[in-house]
């Protein structure tokens, strides 16, 4: 039982993320790997790219106009980051570990943060019962979802070297890792292959399982390569396993042109 409740209570490094957004969304609303088939594209103009800067990727984040209907649009404070800050046991899955918990992946030149949340049920009544207001408003509670976007810019051939090391990570740490966040230890049984994304240059899904007979959980992690700029989405549920928002990728790529 106290396993059950820790699950519930920590979800994935990105629980105290989701857990702002679904407060705002109610205070606000109305081991195979999926990568595309387009080549790196090395070449020496690659070799020779500058990364952006925190300042020039910030304007390249998904904004509340440009994100899906009845999204919310938030950035972390800087508080809500340092608890999202994790350690794993295994050194090869620190990549999976730093995409959960929105940090750069190797060295970058830049990086820039925001959060979408969304529920799914349908708005309560104000005129319903006070019974059928909890159960509705229940509802909407575990349709909740929360995407954290995180993009991370590099020199040269920067990000095609984190990109590898994150994709090598989601293999390697097949067999599953604990992850350490804000003092909770989590237990990851496994990590199989994620959602399907094609988009970018090259992309990638992983999907973390930590659940149990009594309460299955899951968090999924994306990267999406650009260039030399990385898009990294950690999305999780309130319930069971959460689903891609294939809108919110696309929308955030589109960005990065």
């Amino acid at each position: 039982m106290r396993n059950a409740l820790v699950r519930r209570t920590v979800l994935t490094a990105s629980a105290v993320s989701l857990t702002l957004l679904v407060t705002a969304c109610g205070a606000d609303k109305k081991d195979d790997t999926k990568a595309d088939a387009k080549p790196s594209g090395a070449s020496s103009s690659a070799a020779a790219a500058k990364g952006k800067t925190d300042a020039e990727l910030t304007p390249l984040l998904l904004t509340q106009a440009e994100a899906p209907k009845d999204s919310v649009v938030k950035a972390p404070s800087a508080d809500a980051l340092k608890k999202l800050t994790a350690t794993t046991d295994k050194a090869e899955c620190k990549p999976l570990g730093q995409a959960a918990s929105m940090e750069p992946q190797g060295t970058s030149t830049g990086v820039a943060r925001t959060q979408v949340g969304g529920t799914s049920g349908k708005p309560v009544d104000p005129n319903a019962s006070e019974a059928d207001k909890l159960k509705a408003g229940l509802e909407m509670l575990a349709g909740a979802s929360g995407t954290s976007v995180t993009l991370t810019s590099y020199d040269g051939k920067g990000a095609e070297e984190a990109f590898a090391g994150f994709k090598k990570a989601g293999t390697a740490c097949a067999g599953g890792y604990t992850m350490t966040q804000d003092g909770e230890a989590l237990k990851i049984n496994k990590v199989v292959a994620g959602d399907a994304v094609t988009a970018g240059d090259e992309s990638v899904s992983f999907l973390a399982d930590f659940g149990d007979a009594e309460t299955p959980m899951a968090g999924q992690v994306v990267m999406v390569r650009k260039g030399n700029t990385l898009a990294t989405f950690s999305v999780q549920s309130m319930s069971g396993k959460p689903v891609l928002p294939k809108d919110v990728v696309e929308a955030q790529v589109k960005k990065l042109g």
